[in-house]
Parts: structure tokens; C-alpha cells; sequence
């Protein structure tokens, strides 16, 4: 894309998208759909190499969505990239769809791992990274983990693997929305500092606003001229960003509404991608 601002379009655009599927299927993983919405932008918007017309070409760049719950989003992307036509969007969920509820690569189109189980998406990534250096590609594999996944064992399995063997083009983000299943990830299982604890286990770690695709893409940019290590870029987001109905829920994991509590939340992300709009210059 052409600029920032383009990205923002772009991500206001993917927040519609992913709450119309929602809305039209009455509940689901709000939550945490809406808090990547802006890291899928930055990737679908120039930073991964793909193409629609050839989703399993050999040299693409590869996205693991370890939180697989938050599929609607990337589904929402993938759909405004050319991947499948955004009708099927108002599948999800629903029998005979391509668009299940976690993302599942044997069944849609630009998906590229299977996942759902927490705590095991990091672990493929590193996989697919090996396998792409070992076949001399110089693809980037990037994997989005939830905060409240890295509660999960092997997640610091698979973080003392990728920095030992050197994956630097593997990249990898946590959603730090400060939220899962049971509640706050704080009362659940204190993690400490979540930047210290990816830079003492070897990654070149960074921390940016998740809600700005500015820094979102800077700090993707500057992970690829690191060499030697793996990168991680910590995201701070608010669960449920964009949509005032989850905002206001707590906690908002997967939450299940009638089409009049969500209709505030669709007017305003309309609002939201018009605004965007007019800021590119495409609202005049």
C-alpha cells in the first residue's frame, strides 16, 4: 500500500468486516478478533509476500495464528485481499462453511497452520521457519500468540528452541490485551514483564501501541534488519479495540449478543473507516 494511511483504511476496513461475520452469527471470539486487527493490516497490506491467486506458492511468507480463536479477523483479511469472496464471510461458524471457528488450513484458502489447541502455534512456526531456511527460501514465517496463551508450557519450549537455532526471520507477536477465558491474565497467572521475558530467553524484542499501524510497522521493518536471533514484537491493545460492546465486557473472550446490542458497534465502525477514509482522501 501506499502509505499509512492507506494501512488505516485498510484496518478499519478488516474491524467492519469481522464484526459484520459476527454480528450475523450472533456471538463468537469478539474479543480478541478485534485487538489483531492492525497487526493484520501491516502484514495483508505489503509487509507478507502473497498472493491470492497462488495461496500455497512455495515462496510465500507464512502467518501462524497460534490464538486461532481470533480467526474472524484474519478471515476478514484474507477475504478483502482477493483469498475467497467476502459473501462466504457470513458463513462462519456454520455447517458446510469454509470458515470454521479456529482457523484450519485444509479448510480455507491463505490459511496456512491449524490451530486452536493454545500454546502449540509458536512451536509449527519455528517448524515451518527451519524447513524454509533448510530449502534455502527466503520467506519470513510470523506467528501471533495471545497473552494468555504464554501461559502455556511449551510456548517457552518453543521460545528457547527459535533464538538457539538462529531463526531470524522467524517474527512473532503476543497480543498484550490483558485478557483471557477466566478474566484478567494478571489474576490468572502473573507473567511479569512480558519484554524482559522474550529478550532473557534470546529474542530481539520490541513493545509498541497495537492500535497504531505506524508502529506496528516500524517495528516489523526494524525486526527484519535484525540478524542472528528470532524477533518479538509485544503488542500492547485493549480486547475488543473498535468494539464498544466488547469493550464495555468483561471479560469479552466470546461473548453472545442480539443484533440490537451489536448495531452501536457496526455504526461505529462504519464511522470509524469513514473517517479513515476521508483522512486518505477517498471520503470526498
Amino acid at each position: 500500500m501506499e502509505n499509512n494511511k492507506a494501512l488505516r483504511v485498510f484496518a478499519e476496513e478488516v474491524r467492519l468486516e469481522t464484526l459484520r461475520e459476527l454480528a450475523h452469527l450472533g456471538f463468537g471470539h469478539v474479543g480478541g478478533a478485534m485487538s489483531i486487527v492492525e497487526v493484520l493490516a501491516v502484514l495483508y497490506g505489503g509487509e507478507l509476500r502473497h498472493d491470492p491467486a497462488r495461496p500455497r506458492m512455495e515462496e510465500r511468507d507464512k502467518l501462524v495464528i497460534s490464538k486461532g480463536h481470533a480467526g474472524p479477523a484474519l478471515y476478514a483479511a484474507l477475504a478483502l485481499r482477493g483469498f475467497f469472496p467476502k459473501e462466504t464471510l457470513l458463513t462462519l461458524n456454520q455447517g458446510g462453511t469454509t470458515l470454521p471457528s479456529h482457523c484450519d488450513r485444509n479448510k480455507t484458502p491463505g490459511v496456512d497452520m491449524t490451530c486452536g489447541s493454545l500454546g502449540q502455534g509458536l512451536s509449527a512456526a519455528c517448524g515451518i521457519a527451519l524447513g524454509d531456511r533448510s530449502l534455502g527460501r527466503d520467506s519470513y514465517t510470523y506467528v501471533i500468540l495471545g497473552d494468555g496463551e504464554c501461559n502455556e508450557g511449551q510456548v517457552w519450549e518453543a521460545a528457547a528452541f527459535a533464538p538457539h537455532n538462529k531463526l531470524d526471520r522467524l517474527i512473532a507477536f503476543v497480543d498484550l490485551n490483558k485478557q483471557q477465558l477466566d478474566g484478567a491474565c494478571d489474576d490468572v497467572l502473573y507473567m511479569g514483564d512480558m519484554t524482559d521475558k522474550w529478550a532473557a530467553f534470546g529474542w530481539h524484542t520490541q513493545k509498541v501501541d497495537g492500535h497504531s499501524v505506524d508502529a506496528v510497522l516500524d517495528a516489523v521493518r526494524r525486526a527484519k534488519e535484525t540478524h542472528g536471533k528470532p524477533s518479538m514484537i509485544i503488542l500492547d491493545t485493549v480486547k475488543g479495540h473498535g468494539c464498544e460492546l466488547a469493550e464495555n465486557t468483561f471479560p469479552c473472550h466470546h461473548i453472545a449478543f442480539t443484533a440490537e446490542a451489536i448495531a452501536p458497534s457496526l455504526a461505529r465502525a462504519e464511522q470509524m473507516l469513514a473517517d479513515a477514509r476521508k483522512a486518505l482522501g477517498e471520503g470526498r
